[in-house]
């Protein structure tokens, strides 16, 4: 297990321990060479019980609102250059292995989702992991920040394209 300081990582390594998901944790601190050039590091190798193991980046968001109505309540965005690493990543690991985010939502307690979502309580904080593939996420992203680098999906491509872990990982 490595240490983890952001409570996304920790939430997901726990639920992936508690499922007895096999898995491995990437050490962070030092970026990959591959051909000369470095790589964003992704957080975990999961092995998948059918179908392709996962090469996963977890994103850590909180619900914005627990308001059913407002449109931006479930943040995906991510920079271009984890778009790149995770396809990299991809093609380095090959045909075996897919890439993908889990975005790891921290939900308030009087959040709606509590009634609609499978939540993993982690440290009293309830958790939602739900993984898009990196080439899913490529097709529909849509520039948010130029000068950040930073792409998102709007909701209702997230909405269809967002899987919940547990379906994936244990199909």
């Amino acid at each position: 297990m490595v240490i983890r300081r952001n409570h996304y990582d920790a939430a997901f390594e726990a639920y992936l321990r508690a499922q007895k998901i096999p898995y491995v944790a990437v050490d962070e601190k030092r970026r990959a060479l591959a051909k000369d050039a470095s790589i964003k590091s992704l957080d975990f190798i999961v092995y998948a019980s059918q179908g392709p193991n996962l090469l996963i980046d977890v994103k850590g968001r909180t619900e914005i609102s627990p308001n059913q109505n407002q449109s931006r309540r479930w943040e995906n965005w991510a920079t271009l250059e984890d778009i790149q690493g995770l396809q990299q990543w991809q093609e380095l690991f090959g045909n075996d292995f897919v890439s993908g985010f889990v975005f790891a939502y921290q939900l308030p307690e009087n959040s709606i989702s509590n009634s609609l979502e499978k939540l993993f309580e982690f440290r009293g904080n309830l958790y939602a992991f739900y993984l898009v593939k990196i080439d899913e996420y490529r097709r529909k992203m849509k520039l948010r920040s130029e000068s950040w680098q930073t792409v998102f999906l709007h909701q209702q491509d997230f909405q269809e394209l967002r899987k919940p872990v547990d379906a994936i990982i244990q199909a």
